[in-house]
């Protein structure tokens, strides 16, 4: 029986809609003129780029030379090297990385809030895994959603990245609850699903944008829960993943 949901943070509980704008504007008034939808597809690239060069048994923000505003500036620098322009200015550098910890720079999802109070309602234990930075808490915090959460595992503290197994043991660890009853929710294949499945999780894909999944949103989590709570589950759940 499902006793908690642990839950990614990007893409899944909230988004930037205005990245690509708030990367623009800061880059044009520090010199470099791009504008929003090629900032980000920058951003995208870089990510994917840089994530596929990570290992996830070390967290990429504690493990940098000049820890995590050292990894941010060296992300900026690779937009900009993709966009052919000048390495930006550290002061670049330190705007974004202010702006993207407070909650100006991001919109919880509309279903999030919720979701969240229906599955506390049902006694599920709440929790989050991410590969994030120290900001997180404090974010989650701002954005009224940090109260929710009994554990916020996030790669910079625990000092390893989905899909290593040991951040999910770690929030669940937090949260006093057994692998096997247990459910991790992500938008990343990889990340959340492989890497939730291979610690004794269950595991739902969300694809919000994309389709293809097992979610769109996360509307109809409390009543997959519930089903599954109350021995109703779909029979694809036996095998550690709805797809």
């Amino acid at each position: 029986m499902i006793a908690a949901v642990t839950f990614d943070v990007t893409h899944t509980l909230i988004h930037s809609p205005r990245l690509g704008e708030i990367y623009a504007k800061v880059l044009c008034r520090h010199g470099l003129e791009i504008d929003a939808e090629e900032a980000r597809r920058l951003i995208s690239v870089v990510w994917q780029e840089l994530s596929c060069s990570a290992d996830p048994g070390r967290d990429r923000f504690a493990t940098h030379p000049e820890g995590e505003r050292g990894w941010w500036s060296r992300f900026l620098e690779r937009v900009c090297e993709l966009r052919e322009a000048p390495p930006p200015s550290r002061f670049a550098a330190a705007e974004l990385f202010h702006r993207f910890g407070t909650a100006e720079a991001w919109e919880v999802y509309p279903e999030v809030p919720g979701v969240l109070e229906d599955l506390a309602r049902r006694g599920v234990r709440l929790g989050v895994v991410s590969n994030w930075d120290h900001r997180l808490p404090g974010l989650l915090a701002d954005l009224g959603l940090s109260r929710h959460f009994g554990a916020i595992a996030y790669s910079e503290k625990v000092g390893v990245e989905k899909p290593d197994r040991r951040i999910f043991l770690h929030a669940l660890a937090e949260l006093g609850v057994e692998p096997a009853a247990a459910l991790h929710v992500g938008d990343g294949r990889l990340e959340d699903v492989e890497g939730a499945v291979a610690a004794g999780l269950k595991a739902l894909h969300l694809t919000r944008n994309t389709g293809g999944g097992d979610l769109r949103d996360l509307a109809e989590l409390p009543a997959l829960v519930a089903a599954e709570r109350a021995g109703r589950a779909d029979r694809r759940w036996a095998a550690g993943v709805l797809d």
